[in-house]
């Protein structure tokens, strides 16, 4: 009768052992998704800080020439200076809209935005990608306890954490603005 006993047992150590693998898979993938996501976050949040530069400092030139023309306009009224007045207000409006280039104030606004909002997509499903993982890990802990207690609700509580796992994981792929944890 004890060696039928062992032998059930025996069997429900491979499959918690087995559930065990997939829950350290499932961990993989979380934690090599989480730092793919978080060094694109930190990619696209540099992205935008340089664009904001160049933002700021196409703003800075456009003030001055504007600045410029003005007071070149009070002091001096002649056909040099009205030409020189002229260049430097079409420069200045160049500063503000350089679609050849893409840069442009206008346009240098909206590549910086754009890349804020990568980086907002790519920090929020990092988050996921931690949430999935701290719940694998405890279900890791929870199935491997169940084999020393032989309590099955740990192994039930560790597929429940398992499954809430897989789903962050899910929704940091897929859908990471969804669901707003922090």
């Amino acid at each position: 009768m004890s060696g039928g006993h062992g032998h059930a047992d025996h069997g429900g150590n491979k499959r918690v052992a087995l559930l065990i693998s997939v829950l350290a898979l499932v961990l993989a993938f979380a934690e090599t998704l989480g730092k793919s996501a978080q060094t694109a976050a930190l990619s696209y949040n540099i992205e935008a800080s340089n664009l904001w530069a160049f933002y700021q400092s196409k703003t800075i030139r456009r003030t001055t020439l504007r600045v410029a023309a003005e007071q070149l306009a009070l002091l001096a009224d002649n056909p040099k200076a009205r030409e020189q007045i002229s260049d430097w207000k079409k420069t200045a409006e160049r500063y503000q809209n350089e679609p050849d280039t893409g840069e442009g104030r206008d346009q240098l606004e909206a590549r910086a935005k754009a890349a804020e909002k990568k980086r907002d997509l790519a920090q929020a499903a990092y988050h996921h990608y931690e949430t999935s993982s701290a719940a694998v890990q405890i279900a890791i802990v929870l199935a491997s306890a169940s084999i020393i207690t032989a309590m099955p609700a740990l192994v039930w509580a560790a597929g429940t954490l398992g499954l809430l796992g897989v789903a962050f994981c899910v929704i940091g792929f897929w859908f990471p603005a969804s669901v707003h944890l922090f």
